[in-house]
C-alpha cells in the first residue's frame, strides 16, 4: 500500500548500508582465506594494490564477493577503522 502524500518519508542512509555490506564482505573474504591457509592480510593487500582478483580464493565465493566492492572503498574503510582505533 502506498504511503499518504501528506506523510514524511524517511530516507535510509545508504552510505551506512554500503559500509555494513562492505564490512560483511571483507569479513567473509578474510575467513575464506584463513580456511584455505593463506595469510589474509597479505592476500587482501595484494588484491587492493593490484586489482588482481586471483589474490583472493574462490573458496566460499570469496573472489566473487570481493569484486562487488570498489577497492578504494575497501582502502577507505580500512584506513578509517585504523585511525578510529588508534587515535
Amino acid at each position: 500500500m502506498a504511503a499518504s502524500l501528506n506523510e514524511t518519508q524517511k530516507f535510509t542512509n545508504t552510505e551506512k548500508v554500503v559500509k555494513n555490506q562492505n564490512n560483511l564482505i571483507l569479513t567473509q573474504v578474510y575467513e575464506a582465506l584463513v580456511d584455505k591457509g593463506y595469510n589474509p592480510v597479505n592476500q587482501i593487500v595484494g588484491y587492493i594494490l593490484s586489482g588482481d582478483p586471483t589474490y583472493i580464493t574462490g573458496h566460499n565465493n570469496a573472489r566473487n564477493l570481493i569484486c562487488k566492492v570498489e577497492r578504494d572503498e575497501l582502502l577507505e574503510e580500512l584506513v578509517t577503522f585504523y585511525i578510529q582505533k588508534n587515535m
